[in-house]
């Protein structure tokens, strides 16, 4: 069994789909191993929260976004959202990231020092490069242990909030305020740890979080409460328009009269192609390809070999940082998504008062 398949029987256990025999036979092989990766990281937890284990205190104030399980639940959008809206509240604000999928060995490095780029995507992993290509005056770091990219931002000073990406789990550093995102669709999974299920924890671990977010809403209703903590809801739109890889804008609106091939290197990229189709845009063809995906020459020519005959390829901002315009035969546009939060203005001013008592 190949890898690809791996990963969709993964998915099937994951969305409980247990109706073949074979595969109900297999989640039961996976249960103990599920328990053990449960009780390790119940374990670990209790060491950092009886102070077995050292945690850092910043000297700044920290937010962290995270999750529950693994794979996408939209913490880049949400992570781009805090952003904007701490920034339009004139906080400076700084963005630190493990730099997943980056080629960067060091301690910890800027992606971005607030005024230009400094690192590529496969240096430093799409996500850190899409949040700082996005956010043009934000300071953007990685580092495997946070604590040292905590270190090195305390060393630059005129930063009012780090903002930790993807750090739920990571608990050697201290947080002031922890907001966990849950995928609405299916938020606990099939309630199980990996490998039977996709949590990275026991569910109760979720009563570290401080605020919750359900991403990809089916609607926009107004917040309510898990485990006692206000919980907002989200979801991800198309943005109106297309940006090209080399920074022209087209108008969604065109792309429904052409032949359009879609491809996306992301966690769910059946998501992004709803997302389209369901925005009135036909799709000639669409390649799903692995969650951070490395764009060698083989790929690349699998996609201008499926684009022979037709007139645009469309993607997500997270596969465009790595790619180049004169690496297809035809043109190649992004489709950014944006963020839209219930009571998001309400969720910003309560952020604000548990970070800096304030409103």
């Amino acid at each position: 069994m190949n890898s690809f398949s791996l990963i969709q029987l993964h998915k099937k256990l994951v969305q409980r789909d247990f109706s073949n025999p074979l595969r109900a036979l297999f989640f039961c092989l996976l249960i103990p191993f599920a328990w053990l990766y449960g009780a390790i990281g119940w374990i670990r937890a209790k060491l950092y929260q009886f102070q077995v284990f050292n945690s850092y205190r910043s000297s700044l104030p920290v937010l962290s976004v995270g999750n529950l399980a693994a794979g996408g639940t939209g913490k880049t959008p949400t992570v781009d959202w805090l952003v904007k809206g701490f920034q339009q509240k004139g906080k400076r604000v700084a963005v630190l990231s493990r730099g997943y999928g980056g080629t960067f060995g060091g301690r910890a490095a800027l992606v971005s020092d607030g005024h230009r780029l400094l690192m590529t995507a496969s240096e430093c992993g799409d996500e850190p490069c899409l949040i700082a290509k996005q956010n043009p005056g934000l300071i953007v770091a990685i580092a495997r242990k946070r604590v040292d990219g905590l270190r090195m931002i305390e060393e630059l000073g005129l930063i009012d909030l780090v903002i930790l990406d993807d750090a739920f789990q990571h608990l050697a550093v201290k947080r002031d305020v922890d907001l966990v995102l849950l995928d609405e669709r299916l938020p606990l999974g099939n309630g199980w740890p990996l490998p039977a299920g996709n949590l990275r924890e026991f569910s109760s671990a979720l009563k570290r979080a401080d605020f919750f977010m359900l991403t990809r809403a089916q609607s926009m209703r107004s917040s309510g409460q898990l485990f006692g903590k206000p919980v907002y809801t989200s979801q991800h739109r198309l943005s109106s328009t297309a940006i090209s890889l080399q920074g022209k804008v087209l108008p969604l609106r065109e792309c429904m009269e052409k032949k359009i091939v879609a491809f996306a290197g992301i966690a769910n990229p059946e998501d992004f192609f709803n997302f389209l189709e369901g925005s009135g845009i036909p799709l000639f063809a669409k390649l799903a390809l692995s969650d951070h995906v490395q764009y060698d020459a083989a790929t690349i020519c699998t996609l201008n070999e499926v684009s022979e005959d037709a007139d645009l390829l469309l993607t997500t901002g997270k596969d465009a940082v790595k790619l180049r315009s004169e690496l297809f035969s035809i043109p190649c546009y992004q489709v950014p998504l944006e963020m839209h939060v219930s009571s998001g203005e309400s969720l910003l001013d309560n952020l604000q008062k548990c970070l800096w008592g304030e409103y």
